[in-house]
C-alpha cells in the first residue's frame, strides 16, 4: 500500500490525541488525587465511591449523635455522684437524730442542716447542661422539681442513634429517679397510736390517775393489759374485747371482719388473727403482723411490688356487761358513743353518752367524719372521712391503683379497673354499687349526691334516688353509661357538677352537657398523678366546700366491704413499691422537727412516721437512687462502646473510600514518567521522519 504523507500525518496526529489524553488524564489523578471526577470516566467506581460516602455521612452522624448523648448522659452520672454524696450525709444526720440523748435544741439544729441538705437535692435534681435539664424527661426546658418537691417533668427517654436501626437511651426521667418504682419492695404500714400495758399503767386498775409504771404493750401481754378493766374481775369465759379490722389484701380484695376476744387471751392470739384476716394460714403467711417497742401494730406485705394493702383496726370494751354489750355490733355508728380515754373513764369524767364503752383507737389522721356519719371519735371514720383541705383544694389520701399491675388510675381508667369485684351485690361486676358524696358545695350548701352504677346505665341523683339523672356517654348514641364502662373522668364530671351545685336542668343531653360546662367555670375535679381524687375550686384562694366520697357499704360489719375507697383513716406507709423522693424526704425532715422517734398521732404532724420508720425510708430511697444511678452509668458505658464501635467503623469505611477512588501517586508517577517517554519519543520519530527527502535516498 502506497504511503502518502496525508495518511501519515493522520497516523501521527491520532497518536499524538491519544498520549496527550493519557498524559492529561494521568495529570488530573495526580492534581486532583482521584481517579475519576465524573460518572462517565469510571461507573463502577462512580457507584461506590456514591455508597460509601453515604455511609460515611451517616456514620458521621451516628458519631456526633453519640458524642452528644454520651456527654447528657456523663453529667448525669455525674450529678448522680454528687446526689448520693448528699444523701449519704443526709443518712449521718438522721441517724445523729435517732439518738434518745438529743435535746431539743440538738434536734433544731440537726433539722436545720436537713433543710440545707434538701435544698442541695432540689439544686441537684435541677442540674442543667447547655441549658437542658438533666432529669425533665423529654421536657428539657422545664425546671424539673418545683420548690415543693413536686416533679414538673415527663416520663420520656430521649435516644441517641447508634447505628442502623439501633439506639440508646441517654437520659434518666425523673418519673423514675423521684417516682419510680421498686418491684422488689414489700409494702409495710404501722398505726401511730402508742399501746400502754394498762395494766401496769394503772396499778392492776386501782389507781385512777395513771400514776403506776409505764410499759408498752408486747405480744405476750393479755387483751386485758390492752383494753383495761373496771371490776378487777377477769373473765375467762365470754368475749368481752371486740375488734373491728377493715383493709384490704395485697391484691386489691377488701375485708372487714369483727374478733371477739377474752380477757385472758394474748395480744399475740390477736395479731394471728389479723393475719389470718389477709389470708395467713398455719403454712402460709401472706403478711407478717408484729408489734413495735411502742406497742404499734406493723404489718408487712410479703409480696413484693403491690401498693394496695390497707390496714385499719378498732376496740371496744364495754365494762359493765358480760359478754361484750355494747362493745358488740356490725353498724359501727353505734360505738360512736363510747369514751376514747381511758384515764376518763377509769377516773370518772367520761363525758360520752356511755361512759363504761371503750374504744381503742390504733390509728389516727386528723380527718373529720363526713356529715352524717360517724364523727366523734376519729378511729371509727375509715373510708367515710372527708378530704384534706388545702387552700383551694380538697385531697383524698388513698390511691386508685390498677388491679392488674401497680400503676395509678387516670381520668380514661374505668372504675371497674380499681374496684373490688369480689364483693356483693354482683360478683364480677359493678352492676348494683352505689357511691355516696357527701358535704357541703361552693355555694355553702349541704348535700348527699347518691351515684348508681347499674349495668341499663349508670345515674346520679341528689334527692336520694327519686329525682335521676343520667351519666351520659361521649359516644354516639348519646346513652346512660353502663356500670362496668364507667370512667373516672365521667365520675369527676359528677362530683365536679354536685360540688359546684351545676346539676342538670332536665334529664338530657343537652342539659347534661351545660350542666358540665357550667361546672368547669366554678371548680374541676380530677386524678393527682398519684391516682387521688381531688376537687379545686376555681376563683377563690380558700374553699369552704368540704367532701367525702365513699361506698354506701362504709361503716358496716359482716355485709360486704367497701368496693372502692377513695379516702381512709388508716395506717401510716412506710414502705412502698412506689417512690416519692421528695414527699419522704420532706417526711423524713418533719421527723425531726417533730422530734418524733416513732409515729405518734397525738402531736404534730400525726401522719409522720417518726425518725427510726425514716430510717429505713430512707434505705429505700437511697437503693431506688442507686438503681438509678446504675441505669445512667450502663447507660454511659453503652454510649461510649458505640461511640467507639463508629470511629472503626468510619475509619474502615474512609479507607474503603480511598482505596477505591483515590489515586495511587506512585503507580500515577510512574505511568506519568512512561508516558512521557513515549510522548517524546514520538515526538523525536516524527522530526526524524519529517525531515526525509530525495537526497536521503540517494
Amino acid at each position: 500500500m502506497r504511503v502518502t504523507s496525508n495518511s501519515y500525518y493522520r497516523e501521527i496526529s491520532a497518536s499524538n490525541n491519544k498520549l496527550s489524553d493519557k498524559l492529561f488524564d494521568v495529570n488530573k489523578q495526580i492534581s486532583s488525587g482521584q481517579k475519576i471526577q465524573y460518572a462517565y470516566e469510571g461507573t463502577s467506581t462512580f457507584v461506590d465511591t456514591l455508597r460509601l460516602d453515604n455511609e460515611i455521612t451517616t456514620l458521621t452522624q451516628t458519631k456526633k449523635s453519640t458524642e452528644s448523648g454520651f456527654k447528657f448522659s456523663a453529667q448525669t452520672d455525674s450529678t448522680l455522684n454528687e446526689f448520693t454524696t448528699a444523701l449519704d450525709t443526709f443518712k449521718v444526720k438522721l441517724i445523729a437524730a435517732a439518738n434518745a440523748a438529743n435535746s431539743d435544741t440538738s434536734l433544731d439544729a440537726i433539722a436545720k442542716e436537713l433543710r440545707g441538705l434538701q435544698d442541695h437535692l432540689i439544686n441537684l435534681a435541677n442540674t442543667s447542661i447547655n441549658g437542658q435539664y438533666l432529669f425533665s424527661g423529654s421536657a428539657t426546658q422545664t425546671r424539673p422539681i418545683d420548690g415543693n418537691g413536686k416533679y414538673l417533668g415527663n416520663d420520656q427517654y430521649m435516644n441517641s442513634f447508634t447505628g442502623s436501626n439501633t439506639s440508646q437511651a441517654y437520659n434518666v426521667p425523673g418519673s423514675d429517679l423521684f417516682l419510680g418504682e421498686e418491684s422488689l419492695i414489700n409494702r409495710l404500714v404501722v398505726t401511730n397510736v402508742k399501746n400502754e400495758n394498762l395494766t401496769t399503767s394503772f396499778s392492776n386498775f386501782t389507781s385512777t390517775t395513771g400514776s403506776g409504771v409505764l410499759n408498752y404493750i408486747t405480744a405476750d401481754d393479755t387483751i386485758r393489759d390492752l383494753m383495761g378493766d373496771s371490776d378487777g374481775v377477769i373473765d375467762t369465759v365470754n368475749d368481752q374485747h371486740f375488734f373491728y379490722l377493715r383493709g384490704t389484701q395485697s391484691d386489691g380484695t377488701a375485708f372487714n371482719q369483727k374478733i371477739g376476744m377474752r380477757d385472758d387471751e394474748s395480744v399475740g392470739a390477736l395479731l394471728q388473727e389479723i393475719g389470718t384476716a389477709y389470708g395467713n394460714t398455719p403454712t402460709n403467711n401472706v403478711v407478717n403482723v408484729s408489734l413495735n417497742l411502742h406497742g404499734q401494730i406493723v404489718v408487712e406485705d410479703k409480696m413484693n411490688g403491690s401498693s394496695r394493702l390497707e390496714f385499719s383496726l378498732v376496740g371496744a370494751s364495754d365494762y359493765t356487761v358480760a359478754g361484750g354489750g355494747a362493745a358488740d355490733v356490725n353498724n359501727m355508728t353505734l360505738l360512736d358513743s363510747g369514751e376514747s380515754n381511758f384515764k376518763s373513764i377509769i377516773n370518772g369524767t367520761s363525758t360520752a353518752v356511755n361512759p363504761n364503752l371503750y374504744i381503742k383507737e390504733f390509728s389516727r389522721s386528723a380527718l373529720s367524719g363526713a356529715s352524717g356519719t360517724i364523727a366523734n371519735i376519729e378511729g371509727l371514720i375509715y373510708d367515710r372521712a372527708n378530704f384534706t383541705q388545702d387552700s383551694a383544694t380538697l385531697s383524698s389520701s388513698t390511691a386508685q391503683i390498677l388491679k392488674d399491675g401497680n400503676a395509678y388510675a387516670s381520668g380514661a381508667t374505668t372504675l371497674s379497673e380499681v374496684a373490688d369485684l369480689s364483693q356483693l351485690p354482683n360478683v364480677g361486676t359493678l352492676d348494683g354499687t352505689q357511691l355516696l358524696i357527701n358535704g357541703v358545695d361552693t355555694t355553702g350548701t349541704a348535700f348527699t349526691a347518691q351515684i348508681d352504677l347499674n349495668a341499663a346505665g349508670s345515674t346520679f341523683s341528689l334527692d336520694g334516688g327519686t329525682t335521676n339523672f343520667d351519666i351520659f356517654t361521649v359516644n354516639t348514641p348519646r346513652q346512660a353509661v353502663s356500670a362496668d364502662a364507667m370512667t373516672y373522668q365521667q365520675l369527676s364530671g359528677v362530683i365536679n357538677m354536685a360540688m359546684t351545685g351545676s346539676i342538670p336542668a332536665a334529664n338530657t343531653t343537652v342539659a347534661y352537657d351545660t350542666a358540665l360546662d357550667t361546672a368547669s367555670f366554678l371548680g374541676t375535679s380530677y386524678l393527682d398523678d398519684k391516682g387521688r381524687m381531688s376537687f379545686t375550686q376555681k376563683g377563690v384562694t380558700t374553699t369552704s366546700a368540704s367532701m367525702a366520697i365513699y361506698d354506701a357499704n362504709a361503716g358496716t360489719i359482716g355485709n360486704p366491704a367497701s368496693v372502692m375507697t377513695f379516702n381512709s383513716n388508716n395506717a401510716l406507709e412506710v414502705r412502698d413499691a412506689k417512690t416519692d423522693f421528695f414527699e419522704q424526704i420532706e417526711q423524713m425532715i418533719v421527723s425531726v422537727e417533730d422530734k418524733k422517734l416513732y409515729a405518734d398521732g397525738t402531736r404534730g404532724d400525726v401522719r409522720n412516721v417518726g425518725i427510726e420508720n425514716a430510717m429505713q425510708m430512707l434505705d429505700d430511697a437511697q437503693n431506688h437512687i442507686v438503681a438509678q444511678h446504675t441505669t445512667a452509668g450502663a447507660n454511659s458505658n453503652a454510649l461510649q462502646n458505640a461511640g467507639e464501635r463508629v470511629d472503626l467503623l468510619l475509619i474502615s469505611t474512609q479507607t474503603l473510600r480511598s482505596d477505591v477512588i483515590d489515586t495511587d501517586l506512585a503507580e500515577a508517577s510512574l505511568q506519568l514518567q512512561q508516558l512521557t517517554l513515549n510522548y517524546q519519543a514520538m515526538l523525536s520519530t516524527v522530526g526524524r521522519v519529517s525531515q526525509l527527502s530525495l537526497v536521503n535516498y540517494l
